[in-house]
């Protein structure tokens, strides 16, 4: 049976900004990612077609459990990483771990809430090219769903409702995009 669908407004706790960098700030950074080395993710026994390069803390995909330390983020991710806690009003040094996520044309990511050892606020910054994020909700049978626009170079804070009772997703892009995510842990007891 098909669940009714409404549009809504903005859920409480998504904040999103666009023009978060310049032009060249963007630049800067893409030439930084370009030569890293990405790897595949494997989720409930898919493999994902965007890939992943963490920082800070690595994260088990197929587990969804425990974290290990990882490289530290590197000074070209810092100074972003202070911008967004700025932008997330967080203290910089909170944000510990740095997801870099390039999704080739095609890749999409499916719905889900960030995992539950990453704390209440989550950062994202999106580069050169444009995507949709999608939110959706079940409340009393109705599902409710909302896609916001995210252009190169916008930034988004997901806390509150929009971070915990919210799942989000990214359909599929149409060119390569990159996206940068900053979390917090809520607690080192999800350290291995």
């Amino acid at each position: 049976m098909a669940r009714a669908r409404t549009v809504v407004e903005q859920p409480e706790g998504l904040v999103f900004r666009r023009g978060f960098l310049s032009e060249d700030e963007e630049h800067e950074l893409l030439a930084a990612i370009g030569p890293l080395e990405f790897r595949t993710t494997t989720m409930r026994g898919q493999t994902a077609r965007r890939t992943v390069r963490h920082y800070g803390y690595d994260y088990d995909y197929e587990s969804y459990g425990k974290l290990v330390r990882g490289q530290p983020l590197p000074d070209w991710l810092t100074v972003i990483r202070n911008r967004g806690a700025s932008f997330a009003g967080v203290d910089p040094d909170d944000l510990v771990q740095a997801l870099v996520s390039r999704y080739p044309p095609d890749a999409p990511i499916g719905w889900h809430r960030d995992a539950p050892m990453f704390g209440v606020k989550i950062v994202g910054v999106s580069l050169r090219a444009a995507s949709r994020m999608c939110f959706q909700r079940t409340v009393s049978g109705l599902r409710h769903v909302l896609e916001l626009e995210l252009p190169p170079r916008s930034a988004y804070v997901l806390a509150g409702a929009a971070r915990s009772a919210w799942q989000h997703s990214i359909p599929p892009v149409k060119e390569l995009r990159y996206s940068i995510t900053f979390r917090r842990l809520r607690s080192e007891r999800w350290v291995a």
